[in-house]
């Protein structure tokens, strides 16, 4: 496995990371076992980077990650976030990111993890009643005490960005980045890289629609039966984008997930794309990605089959997209 940097200055990660959120919530049912598994195939394949969030199952996937990492903990470098806060029915209630809050959600964390320090530490969301140098300054706090390496941030504006940076260097953004999330491109990374600071992409493959296997029908639990893009009157459009992008990724013996991942992987060396595959054999496709290379005449060829703009339905619905870009 190749390694890249997240941003100018900070570590080196696996050419692709772990996105671990799916073996825990918003997916519907997973198998425990087969997560602890696929945890240990992407580590055996090379993938250092584990990215979580202390919200994910409220605190389960952190417990399994636990499991998975007991005696590789040196092998791997977790990204954890926090912030969020959510009822006993699962339901988020609100962002809390006050300097005591961090450090009371990082004890947790810890603890649920059984480590001692964690990597990457960001929180989810901008906490709008709190200002962003009073976070951040909490987790330079806990860098200083041993408990945190890096400062991550994620789905903050550009603004954002630039006052965290200025309390404390950020090594990178966990934002949503894909062929049809694109948003970032405008503002976002021409900052990042004036910075230095690394881009982590999660919903690289929009949640399964940029996949082989289909999408629309949903089981219980699954959050995406109420995002807009896989709403009635938009999924029809957005399949049909699919279907182009598949006939490009047959004409490469690829998977359209392969060409959607080897995409955002073309965009630029800053950028560590997350793959969220629950089960062995979707982290094997996933890792067909990082072989596939791409040639100019391909990318124009997969940008004009999906052109931002053909894309129906936002990412989230209205008052989640309302937290984002904070």
């Amino acid at each position: 496995m190749q390694q890249r940097q997240l941003g100018s200055g900070g570590p080196h990660v696996s050419l692709v990371g772990l996105g671990c959120m799916g073996m825990s919530d918003f997916y519907g049912h997973s198998d425990e076992q087969e997560s602890l598994a696929t945890i240990g195939a992407a580590m055996e394949a090379g993938i250092t980077l584990l990215n979580t969030g202390d919200f994910y199952g409220m605190g389960h996937n952190e417990l399994l990650l636990r499991e998975a990492i007991r005696h590789h903990r040196d092998r791997v470098f977790l990204s954890v976030k926090f912030g969020a806060q959510r009822a006993p029915d699962g339901s988020f209630v609100g962002i809390d990111n006050r300097p005591a809050s961090v450090k009371n959600f990082l004890s947790y964390s810890l603890h649920r993890l059984g480590t001692d320090y964690i990597d990457l530490y960001q929180p989810a969301r901008v906490d709008p009643s709190v200002p962003i140098e009073e976070t951040v300054g909490a987790i330079a706090e806990l860098i200083q005490a041993g408990y945190v390496r890096h400062v991550g941030l994620s789905e903050a504006s550009a603004a954002t960005l630039r006052r965290a940076h200025a309390v404390h260097p950020i090594t990178a953004l966990e934002v949503e980045y894909s062929l049809v999330s694109r948003e970032a491109e405008a503002e976002l990374l021409p900052v990042l890289r004036e910075l230095g600071v690394g881009l982590v992409a999660y919903g690289v493959l929009s949640r399964g629609l940029l996949s082989d296997r289909g999408a629309g029908s949903f089981g219980a639990g699954d959050s995406r039966a109420h995002l807009p893009r896989f709403s009635a009157e938009n999924l029809e459009q957005n399949l049909s984008l699919v279907d182009v992008l598949r006939g490009l990724a047959t004409e490469r013996g690829a998977s359209v997930a392969q060409l959607a991942i080897a995409w955002v992987l073309s965009r630029g060396e800053d950028i560590v794309p997350l793959v969220g595959a629950r089960r062995r054999e979707r982290l094997q496709e996933a890792l067909g990605a990082v072989e596939l290379q791409l040639s100019p005449e391909d990318l124009a060829r997969i940008e004009s089959a999906v052109p931002p703009a053909a894309v129906a339905g936002s990412r989230y619905s209205s008052d989640q997209m309302a937290l984002l870009n904070g």
